[in-house]
């Protein structure tokens, strides 16, 4: 069985499969959007080979990903700083990048964890109950 090259074409069939996800393409080339958030989109980057995507990805995974298939997966150092991951179209098979698109929309749909202070019924900030007052 030979392997089907990918493009641009199958990018958008299986990103619009997802939930909430929209085209966003425009001048800059294909892009697609979950939720608002940029999911995937043509790595436009003069660093980027020619048929890459640029996909959302967590950093935490990304070394994992680029270890097990550097033949498909890369980074050059313009993207390195980015949640993202390039993909070489040409190498990847249909079923992986549906895998790894879907991936990318669990990252950009996660609810971010809690960083501010929870907030007390009066709106205001929790506070110590323990205060010394000078006397």
């Amino acid at each position: 069985m030979s392997k089907q090259r990918l493009d641009f074409d199958a990018v958008r069939e299986l990103a619009l499969e997802l939930p909430d996800v929209v085209d966003a393409t425009g001048a800059r080339g294909p892009a697609f959007k979950a939720h608002g958030k940029l999911l995937a989109c043509a790595a436009i980057h003069s660093s980027a080979e020619e048929g890459s995507l640029a996909v959302r990805f967590d950093p935490s995974l990304r070394a994992s990903l680029l270890a097990a298939e550097p033949d498909i997966y890369y980074v050059t150092p313009h993207y390195e700083p980015y949640p993202m991951v390039l993909v070489r179209l040409s190498r990847i098979r249909r079923a992986t990048l549906r895998k790894l698109l879907g991936a990318a929309w669990l990252f950009v749909t996660a609810k971010p964890a809690r960083s501010r202070p929870r907030k007390t019924q009066s709106g205001g900030p929790r506070r110590s109950r323990s205060r010394r007052v000078a006397g």
